[in-house]
């Protein structure tokens, strides 16, 4: 899966928070959040359709993989290069800097039990 960069990430959080948009109200919602030029807007909505994350089809842009999808291969993707896929070790080392308070640690333990085969 395509990485995004923090700005095109922006961008994209405009998509998905509105889609389906036309491709001239993303113009003119970059410009007001992000302060882009419509030709800024165009060039990135292009580079994103490219790599198979949106599309315009007829002047109406829609995603092609959801916001959620995206960020859990982004994710997965991290863990595996980083910790050698070890969910365990991430969560070690993630909980070296920040401990988690009560409510976050029952979240987890939630989660955890819904993932389990």
């Amino acid at each position: 899966m395509p990485k995004m960069g923090v700005l095109e990430s922006r961008f994209a959080d405009i998509i998905w928070s509105r889609e389906p948009l036309s491709s001239g109200e993303l113009v003119r919602e970059a410009e007001r959040a992000l302060r882009w030029k419509p030709t800024t807007s165009y060039t990135v909505l292009k580079r994103l359709c490219q790599r198979g994350l949106f599309q315009n089809q007829g002047g109406t842009v829609t995603s092609l993989v959801s916001r959620e999808a995206y960020y859990a291969m982004q994710s997965e993707e991290f863990v595996n290069e980083t910790f050698d896929g070890s969910l365990p070790a991430f969560l070690a080392a993630f909980g070296r800097r920040k401990k988690l308070s009560e409510d976050e640690a029952e979240e987890l333990k939630a989660l955890i039990d819904g993932m389990r085969r």
